[in-house]
């Protein structure tokens, strides 16, 4: 059965049901804890009561730096929210590192951007170097991917679309909150990927509910890739892409045509114009719910809850 594991300022805790167990290990980073598995199974396995759940300040379990990395469009889903007709071709673009922030951490938005998204992705976080070259077979997963985190992929929607910019609008600090468990599966779990299901709301409302089953292009394939150009090490972290849901959507076709026609800084005033009615972009105040999980609960990735504030306010 998966482990998850917890890491707060003090270390690296086991969580058991509501209760955790700090790991003996002297592993600063993700990738020393890695590592370190037994002294996470020992930990899991120990007969001390531990420390309840609800007491721990969890950060991000993936420490940084490290690579981030991100695919786009990879659920059908999404792909018709966003307009995308026919075959979708697999696409990949870098995050910074310092956007990566805990479960719990404000969501800050920056002062210039008024459509703020939220994107939920699971997250493969490495266990071993992917040197370039590499081919994954499906039965070749659990000797790359070490565990699954809960990422949100928050983005500033008019940096991203008026200079087709993902790198800037995908990396402001706290643009990556991840967590709280890191989640590390025996090698037969992997069988169980597609019936995990994400669901994000925001102040209690859903927004995206679907399975992996409805990705395009699934974590062997997508590590195959990434692999023709990208190596990644121990501890490094793959955002595998999010469903539908998202604020932003394709505007309906006649529109969109007729937007083809006019000069960009027109088209994009009046795309941004309708935006501003859309009441699903994030404001100041909101709360972000998010969870992935199968079923039965046996693979469960916890529940990430992060505010959003402005730049000017208190994040805290």
């Amino acid at each position: 059965m998966s482990t998850n594991v917890l890491r707060t300022a003090d270390g690296w805790w086991a969580v058991r049901h509501a209760r955790a167990v700090r790991v003996a290990t002297e592993a600063v980073t993700t990738a020393e804890l890695l590592a370190d598995r037994d002294a996470v199974r020992a930990a899991a396995a120990s007969g001390e009561p531990g420390t309840p759940v609800a007491d721990l300040a969890a950060l991000s379990p993936v420490t940084t730096p490290c690579r981030v990395v991100a695919q786009m469009v990879n659920y059908r889903s999404h792909a018709r929210d966003s307009g995308f007709t026919g075959d979708i071709p697999p696409a990949f673009f870098r995050k910074a590192s310092g956007s990566v922030s805990g479960p719990g951490e404000a969501i800050v938005r920056p002062p210039h951007v008024r459509f703020l998204d939220y994107e939920i992705e699971l997250g493969l976080v490495m266990g071993a170097p992917l040197p370039v070259g590499t081919v994954v077979e499906e039965g070749d997963l659990p000797s790359y991917v070490a565990a699954l985190v809960i990422t949100n992929d928050i983005s500033a929607r008019e940096v991203q679309l008026t200079k087709t910019q993902f790198y800037e609008s995908k990396s402001y600090p706290t643009f990556t909150p991840t967590g709280p468990y890191l989640s590390l599966l025996e090698p037969e779990e992997f069988a169980r990927l597609l019936d995990l299901r994400l669901k994000l709301s925001v102040n209690g409302e859903p927004r995206q509910d679907r399975t992996l089953a409805d990705m395009i292009v699934r974590p062997a394939r997508a590590l195959t890739l990434l692999a023709r150009f990208q190596t990644l090490d121990a501890g490094d972290l793959l955002l595998t892409g999010t469903p539908g849901g998202t604020a932003l959507k394709a505007p309906p076709k006649a529109v969109e045509k007729i937007g083809a026609l006019l000069p960009p800084a027109v088209k994009w005033k009046a795309f941004f114009k309708s935006q501003a009615r859309n009441p699903h972009y994030l404001h100041p105040g909101d709360v972000i719910t998010a969870t992935i999980a199968t079923p039965d609960g046996r693979i469960d990735l916890g529940e990430q809850r992060t505010p959003v504030a402005d730049a000017k306010q208190d994040p805290r």
